[in-house]
């Protein structure tokens, strides 16, 4: 009975990763749920910039439950200043950090980290380090491409998101309400 009573405590660690669109879907689809029970959310995104995407303005009829905050400062592949992208990075990476450990949240939304590590702004053994002295009962949701190893055995789910077919492919511009 007591390792039933342990195991409703724990927080698990989620990861969505892969090449196909629908990562960020699924972890705010997630916090949705979360938010739904009465569960304190917060959700940090690192690499959108500050546009008001569709996810921010839904979650923001729900800023009693939900703290959304964008940190990134626009995608990594369009950026000359690489040295202030890691600065920028490594701030959203320490930010997460505070909310992490606040111990004011049963759920945080770490939306595109695996990018900070792949791209080698955050170093790995950060992230692993953090899940791991993370409150108790806090349930993490990752996303991102590339989830290295490391990570993917940290985690206590791990779906990955494959790419079969994209309009993009086809020449179709990002769509208001698809992808942002």
């Amino acid at each position: 009975m007591k390792t039933e009573v342990h195991e409703k405590k724990k927080g698990l660690v989620l990861l969505f990763t892969g090449d196909g669109k629908g990562k960020s879907t699924a972890a705010f689809g997630q916090a949705l749920r979360a938010a739904g029970q009465g569960l304190r959310v917060c959700i940090v995104q690192f690499i959108k910039g500050h546009a008001r995407t569709g996810e921010a303005r839904a979650f923001a009829a729900l800023a009693d439950k939900v703290e959304f905050h964008v940190k990134g400062s626009g995608f990594t592949w369009q950026q000359q200043d690489k040295e202030k992208l890691i600065r920028v990075a490594r701030d959203a990476f320490a930010f997460a950090r505070e909310k992490i450990m606040s111990d004011h949240f049963d759920m945080v939304v770490l939306d595109e980290l695996t990018y900070l590590v792949s791209y080698g702004m955050v170093d790995e053994a950060q992230v692993i380090e953090l899940i791991r002295s993370r409150p108790a009962g806090l349930h993490l949701v990752i996303t991102g491409r590339d989830a290295g190893n490391k990570l993917v055995e940290e985690a206590d789910l791990v779906s990955e998101v494959k790419m079969i077919k994209h309009p993009y492919s086809a020449g179709v511009k990002a769509r208001k309400g698809i992808e942002f």
